[in-house]
């Protein structure tokens, strides 16, 4: 079921490092401290979409990689989106274990 601009903004507090795209996506960048830490982050979070069957837009820019996720048979933001999120961030944690950071 798609969110409305309340329950969204609440959502967010619950994702550090999140932020919304006029309530219609969310939006997060990863900065890793090299090229195939990157790759491998978005290895994983391929990984996690096909388990999920929740796909994000994905850019990788060098060592930054930047996620967008949206519910487009919902029409917009889910619980989905949010849960999946946290599932990426997870991820990053894994992967960098202190040596990322966030941009």
């Amino acid at each position: 079921m798609k969110l409305g601009s309340t329950d969204i903004d609440q959502k967010l507090a619950e994702v550090t490092g999140w932020t919304t795209d006029d309530h219609k996506w969310i939006v997060r960048k990863y900065r890793f401290t090299a090229f195939m830490q990157a790759i491998n982050f978005v290895n994983e979070v391929a990984s996690i979409a096909e388990a999920d069957n929740h796909h994000p837009m994905i850019a990788i820019d060098y060592k930054m990689v930047t996620l967008r996720l949206t519910s487009w048979h919902a029409g917009g933001l889910t619980d989905l989106d949010f849960e999946t999120a946290a599932k990426f961030d997870q991820a990053f944690a894994d992967i960098t274990t202190g040596s990322g950071s966030l941009d």
